[in-house]
């Protein structure tokens, strides 16, 4: 578990994205999306200024368009709901190819969409290009506090190992020919969801002594790792969120 870990989202690269320190990486999404929230929606051209920005960014960094596009999936369900505020939102309403439909949950709907797919976009193609510790040293030298990252490290180098055990549980049922099919095999799930519980509470138990009788006196060690970063790459980190100042700006403004 010492090892790097790798994550379903990040894509290798040698791109000058890829390069880019973790830090820098985060600050420009976190003001690129910040920017995109701030954007009045009824500039809606300024929505398409900022997928254009995206999508050059995702082609300055080699990652393929159908990794990005599969990996927004996550945001289905937010397009389920920005898909009914039309239908149920008061106000004026207007017809629109014989529907009738609240103007104020139109312009509800798109603002969660365009909005909602930039921002999913922006994060996924972060993840894409940084590795998942390249993100939690980032957050450190951002200055989050040590508890959080320290409970975040743990959590994603320990989330496979507690889906093997669920994979290893499923496999032993399914051995003994147990097949969930209904809620009367609930109380059998329940159960494995239990024991689960108790075996990752213990497994943890033995990773906290373990790391105890290595020093661990409450808080990790340095990371060893790049320096700082150059001004050169805090100057090319932020072409994305001073480009997206541009056009919140004239967003307000025209």
């Amino acid at each position: 578990m010492g090892a790097g870990h790798a994550h379903k989202l990040y894509k290798h690269g040698h791109s000058p994205v890829h390069a880019l320190p973790a830090h820098c990486k985060l600050a420009a999404v976190f003001c690129f999306v910040l920017l995109v929230v701030a954007t009045p929606r009824e500039a809606v051209w300024a929505f398409g200024a900022y997928a254009v920005l995206l999508a050059a960014v995702a082609a300055v960094s080699r990652v393929p368009p159908r990794h990005l596009l599969t990996r927004m999936a996550i945001e289905v369900p937010f397009v389920a709901f920005a898909v009914l505020l039309p239908f149920v939102a008061e106000g004026e309403r207007i017809t629109v190819w014989g529907l009738s439909l609240s103007e104020p949950g139109l312009w509800g709907a798109w603002n969660v969409l365009a909005k909602g797919t930039l921002g999913v976009a922006a994060s996924v193609l972060l993840a894409s290009t940084t590795g998942l510790n390249d993100l939690l040293l980032g957050l450190a030298r951002l200055r989050m506090p040590a508890l959080l990252c320290q409970i975040a490290t743990f959590m994603v180098r320990y989330a496979d190992v507690i889906s093997e055990e669920m994979r290893r549980m499923r496999t032993a049922r399914l051995s003994r020919g147990f097949e969930a099919r209904g809620p009367r095999h609930w109380g059998v799930l329940a159960k494995s969801a239990g024991a689960l519980f108790i075996r990752s509470y213990e497994r943890g138990e033995r990773v906290h002594l373990a790391m105890l009788s290595r020093g661990y006196a409450g808080s990790m060690p340095p990371a060893l790792g790049a320096g700082p970063a150059a001004r050169a790459e805090w100057a090319r980190s932020a072409a994305l969120p001073v480009t997206a100042l541009a056009i919140c700006l004239l967003g307000w403004v025209l």
